[in-house]
C-alpha cells in the first residue's frame, strides 16, 4: 500500500524523535504530558509503519497509519525545535 521510501522516511524519523527523548530529555521539559504524549504516540506509529506492518482493523490502521504518524511526528519536531529557533 505504501511505497518504501515512505516506510524509510516513517522508521526514519522515528529513529530520530526517539534518540531526542532518549538522548536529550531536557527537550521536552517545556511541553505538557498531553503533547509528550501524542509525540511519543508519532514515534510508535512511525516504528510500526517503518518496519512494514499493516493492520488489518481499520482502526488500528488510522491510529498507526503513515498519516497519524507523520503529523504527529511533525508537530513533535516544532514544538522541540520551537524554543531553539525563537527570536
Amino acid at each position: 500500500m505504501y511505497s518504501t521510501p515512505a516506510r524509510v522516511f516513517s522508521l526514519l524519523l522515528a529513529l530520530t524523535l526517539a534518540a531526542v527523548i532518549t538522548f536529550y530529555p531536557p527537550a521536552l521539559a517545556s511541553l505538557s504530558h498531553g503533547l509528550i504524549t501524542l509525540v511519543i504516540w508519532g514515534v510508535s506509529a512511525g516504528f510500526v509503519h517503518g518496519i512494514g506492518f499493516d493492520p488489518d482493523a481499520r482502526f488500528w490502521r488510522a491510529v498507526f497509519g503513515p498519516i497519524s504518524a507523520w503529523v504527529l511526528m511533525g508537530m513533535g519536531l516544532l514544538l522541540i525545535a520551537k524554543p531553539y529557533f525563537s527570536v
